[in-house]
């Protein structure tokens, strides 16, 4: 069953100054390197929080992400010199119906 992860954030003034753009890219393309990535979506709501949704085919792909050597890197990073603020919200799909024209 497939796993979405949501991450929720909100930037520190200055993060694209300190590269945010260019790492951010550079784990989306590490991310979909992973076995078992599915997609990635990232919108801007109006007041400023970004969120992205970040799709894998099982909980063992997911973990093997969230545990990635670069990218735990990338989250101190982030902690330190990108975001003012985030969650993460790991949950299983139990549910998936689509409609498409």
């Amino acid at each position: 069953m497939n796993v979405l992860t949501v991450f929720r954030s909100r930037l520190a003034d200055g993060a694209y100054d300190a590269g945010y753009e260019a790492r951010a890219q550079e784990m989306l393309e590490r991310a979909q390197s992973m076995p078992g990535f599915v997609e990635f979506k990232s919108f801007t709501a109006p007041d400023g929080e970004h969120v992205s949704i970040i799709q894998f085919d099982s909980a063992e792909a997911q973990r093997a992400w969230a545990h990635d050597v670069e990218h735990r890197v990338a989250q101190a990073q982030g902690r330190e010199s990108f975001y003012d603020e985030y969650r993460i919200v790991v949950a299983d799909v139990t549910s998936d119906h689509s409609w498409q024209r």
